[in-house]
């Protein structure tokens, strides 16, 4: 490696380390969570508004250690993408929230068109 033993090379292998420690310590896991709720395809934008304020308003009360990241709408279900330290806490965040929670799954990883390069 060209870096090795110098300063560059000292400030990388920092750098790597904790990349590495970071990765395995403290990065919590992301959940999908998918919600059967009948017809919420067709909802206006006032009744999603309302869901969202609803959501939001209980992950306040319960802290910082549940994020919401994004929200996916179809026809019969809502796919939400939370970052939680366990799965507790989103049935948790459903329970509050009257929000139904039919399936957690948590993200292993995550593929994209960059992956296939």
């Amino acid at each position: 490696m060209c870096c090795q033993g110098t300063w560059l090379g000292t400030v990388s292998a920092l750098f790597s380390r904790i990349h590495l420690y970071l990765d395995k310590e403290y990065v919590m896991p992301k959940f999908v969570v998918e919600r059967e709720i009948p017809s919420i395809g067709q909802v206006s934008a006032e009744e999603l508004q309302a869901i969202a304020r609803k959501s939001r308003e209980v992950l306040n009360a319960m802290g910082t250690s549940i994020q919401w990241v994004e929200s996916y709408v179809t026809g019969d279900k809502i796919y939400c993408v939370y970052i939680a330290e366990n799965e507790q806490q989103i049935l948790d965040h459903a329970a509050q929230g009257g929000f139904p929670a039919n399936r957690i799954c948590q993200i292993e990883t995550m593929i994209d068109p960059t992956t296939a390069e």
